[in-house]
């Protein structure tokens, strides 16, 4: 049986797994919504309400705001939806724009209270239930961000905070000018990057050793209840039907033992691939990015799978191609 969700212990009502919405609103361009694409909108939304998803995972820049806006327009169309769900958007990074060589990321004051009223006009809400720093800004000053998200919060724009991408010490960092409690951290984790795994195993073991996730980052946020999200958890639908030609051998065998598994067990592939995130006992969140209905509805029931301890180091081995010591 899973364990609560960290957010659920916090009174968050948030679903086990969560839908990304990085893939609304077309291209990364500066061209108006399409209808085509608000009509996407309301049917992965659909998808993801008819499998139990009330959770939608946003940034200011996902396509540079368009998935916002289709999703503010989903709002305008579904009156007394934005109550029944729970949305999270990120900021602190900036696009590159005619002129500049590259992005930046940005944790001032200035730049996250704007961020922040961007997105609350392009959803069309007075609130965001959770908001995210997206990537660490090694330019931080902790006390100007805690600055920020105090006035965040007593303007009642936004009720929660986390991060994503962060070690613990970043986090620390970030807490000890903060009164709020950061309750998120938002990683990549999949069957394809278990880096996150390895990094629990690599403990005076020197061929492990560039191993480059921040060791301590998941015991961390398990000791403090920070619910763990992962990024990218269908890896890209590596193991769950994506042409496989010129793949390693590791990702090839892993893709047939996920369909086996599949098979076994009555279920789909990426029901298997986020069963074996879920499996890990931090009540990790998958947070999907796909927007099509039909690999959304794919992941129904995904929760309900067991795994025995056998089948999770099977499909763990398997995908980073050498056996444990």
């Amino acid at each position: 049986m899973l364990k609560a969700l960290p957010l659920n212990k916090r009174g968050i009502p948030a679903s086990r797994i969560a839908l990304g919405c990085m893939g609304l609103g077309g291209e990364w361009d500066h061209e108006p919504v399409t209808a085509g694409q608000i009509k996407q909108g309301h049917e992965a939304l659909e998808a993801a309400l008819s499998i139990g998803i009330n959770f939608f995972d946003h940034a200011d820049i996902y396509t540079r705001g368009k998935a916002e806006k289709v999703f503010g327009q989903i709002f305008k169309e579904r009156p007394g939806l934005r109550d029944e769900v729970i949305l999270q958007s990120k900021c602190g990074i900036r696009l590159m724009e005619p002129g500049d060589i590259t992005n930046m990321f940005d944790f001032s004051k200035e730049h996250i209270l704007g961020s922040v009223d961007g997105t609350l006009s392009r959803l069309g809400t007075d609130y965001i239930d959770i908001l995210l720093l997206h990537r660490p800004d090694p330019l931080m000053d902790p006390e100007e961000v805690a600055e920020a998200l105090h006035q965040l919060k007593a303007a009642g724009k936004v009720r929660h905070f986390g991060v994503s991408n962060m070690s613990a010490a970043q986090i620390k960092l970030l807490q000890a000018y903060c009164d709020e409690p950061f309750i998120v951290n938002q990683l990549h984790m999949s069957l394809a990057k278990i880096s996150w795994v390895d990094a629990a195993l690599s403990v005076n073991r020197e061929q492990w050793k560039d191993i480059t996730f921040p060791e301590g980052t998941i015991e961390y946020c398990r000791e403090e209840n920070i619910q763990l999200q992962a990024w990218g958890p269908l890896a890209q639908g590596l193991f769950s039907g994506r042409p496989l030609e010129g793949q390693p051998e590791s990702v090839v065998n892993t893709a047939a033992r996920v369909r086996a598994l599949a098979e076994e067990k009555n279920t789909t592939p990426e029901a298997i691939v986020l069963a074996w995130l879920m499996t890990y006992p931090a009540a990790i969140q998958p947070v999907i990015g796909t927007v099509n209905p039909l690999r959304i509805k794919a992941c129904a029931g995904a929760e309900s799978i067991q795994l025995t301890r056998k089948e999770w180091y099977e499909l763990y081995v398997s995908s980073r191609g050498e056996k444990l010591p």
